[in-house]
């Protein structure tokens, strides 16, 4: 197709062309796979036409790399990145909940708006050198709510990253800090950042009552956007759950409004047939984090899959229909593992063999563009995660010099077994580059990891004073 024809009836594609980057092969998409050779125009803050730059604009030479969409992080927790190597003086942890209870739920109390900043920051730029342009988080700081995701994005916004945020409502820490949660929530919601946008957060089942998952469900249908949630990560949720109504969690957030077609529901891993075809039917995005599933030893999603189970299900997508669960929306999260979005889909992919050996290698490649769609819903930006005219400007270039032929059908080859974040030479956000042979444009990555290290040695300190969580899950049977 010609450039002319590229342009014809393309949104964004009136502005003047101001950047090109030339040269390179280009993926315009991943789902479905869609491989050329040819230059890529942007007008501003998007793609204008891909074909030849036209004469007299700034020109990047991609010759010989690899020019892809960004990668999208669906579901991380940046309050994680000062904890990289942090002391431990209790007894270990010997499950899911004492993890909590020991290391989250006490780093999460010692966070103040320093220590928020800092991570946000040390992370996003962790991400945006992995190639990762778009992170949807997952907050939770109990003594420093209010605005904290305003730090958050402020953060990001100095990198030039995008992200998506929420506030992590749960009741473990009283009934002020839930309702605190709701209205940090409720107010950046109605915030104006260029490169953030917001969704509902709450943590889990097992830590909301009835009231708060509608109270975080209204919310979520009021705004237009979805819920940010962990589900049956471990079987203590699903204890739990069974305990409060005798529902599996699935159910009871059916039942709470909180499963709609914008809700992401992180883990899934102790799901049953039956809860697959509801959490399909819906229409939520599901959030799989293989490597922090392995770490914390608590499964294996179902929808890390090939193929799901299939169960009839309650709900339908029309008359006497319901979505078959290998139509499920499935993403890809790291759950706070960095925010290196290559790696983590190369680990999930080979778990996903060793569990199915007929595991497709486009298995990360649907992910990934499961997860820009997921953001593009956020920002109103459906090309968000392709290269086609009109699309954001979001982009990374890797300088892989491959050793065999690279086109549509073999991408997904390349992309498991010869990629890695060390390949990231360029990063563009909304147009901007961000990364530009390999370091970021926009901070002092010097002064960046200094400021993390001095931080973190502060929160350390803070933290030797934070007992562990007294919180606990109900006891029910083994659902």
């Amino acid at each position: 197709m010609d450039q002319v024809a590229d342009m014809a009836g393309s949104p964004g594609t009136g502005a003047a062309p101001t950047l090109a980057l030339c040269g390179g092969t280009v993926v315009v998409s991943l789902d479905p796979v869609e491989v050329r050779s040819c230059d890529v125009v942007l007008a501003g803050d998007r793609v204008a036409f891909l074909g030849s730059a036209p004469a007299g604009i700034v020109r990047h030479d991609c010759s010989g790399a690899l020019v892809m969409p960004g990668n999208v992080c669906a579901h991380h927790h940046l309050y994680s990145s000062l904890s990289r190597g942090m002391p431990f003086n209790l007894a270990a942890p010997g499950n899911f909940t004492e993890i909590l209870q020991r290391v989250w739920w006490r780093l999460d109390r010692a966070l103040d708006e320093s220590s928020v900043r800092a991570s946000a920051l040390r992370g996003g730029l962790d991400a945006l050198v992995s190639g990762t342009t778009t992170i949807v988080d997952h907050h939770a700081s109990p003594n420093f709510i209010d605005g904290s995701l305003d730090v958050i994005a402020a953060a990001l916004a100095e990198l030039g990253l995008r992200s998506v945020l929420c506030y992590e409502v749960t009741d473990r820490d009283g009934l002020q800090r839930s309702r605190a949660g709701i209205e940090e929530n409720r107010r950046f919601l109605g915030a104006q950042f260029p490169l953030a946008k917001g969704m509902v957060g709450a943590h889990a089942s097992f830590t909301l009552s009835d009231g708060s998952l509608a109270a975080c469900a209204q919310l979520a249908q009021s705004a237009g956007t979805g819920v940010h949630i962990h589900v049956a990560e471990d079987l203590a949720d699903q204890r739990d759950s069974s305990s409060r109504g005798g529902h599996r969690v699935v159910e009871r957030l059916d039942a709470a409004g909180v499963l709609t077609d914008r809700a992401l529901l992180a883990h899934c891993v102790h799901v049953d047939a039956n809860e697959i075809a509801i959490v399909t039917s819906s229409g939520a995005t599901v959030a799989c984090n293989p490597r922090s599933n392995m770490n914390n030893s608590v499964g294996y999603s179902p929808f890390n899959l090939s193929h799901l189970p299939s169960s009839p299900s309650p709900r339908s997508s029309g008359p006497g229909q319901v979505p078959h669960p290998d139509h499920a929306k499935v993403a890809l999260g790291t759950d706070g593992i960095g925010g290196d979005m290559v790696t983590e889909s190369q680990v999930g992919f080979f778990r996903a063999k060793e569990a199915d050996i007929s595991t497709a290698p486009s298995w990360p490649l649907t992910r990934l563009a499961e997860g820009s769609r997921l953001a593009g819903r956020a920002y109103g930006e459906p090309l968000l995660g392709t290269l086609r005219p009109g699309a954001p400007g979001d982009i990374t270039v890797y300088q892989y010099l491959r050793p065999t032929p690279l086109d549509a059908a073999n991408l997904a080859g390349h992309w498991l077994f010869g990629l890695s974040p060390t390949h990231v030479r360029d990063v563009y956000v909304a147009g901007k580059r961000v990364v530009a042979n390999g370091k970021s444009t926009c901070v002092d990555e010097a002064e960046v990891a200094a400021e993390s290290s001095k931080t973190a040695t502060d929160l350390w300190q803070r933290l030797e004073g934070v007992p562990a969580h007294q919180y606990q899950p109900r006891q029910g049977g083994d659902k």
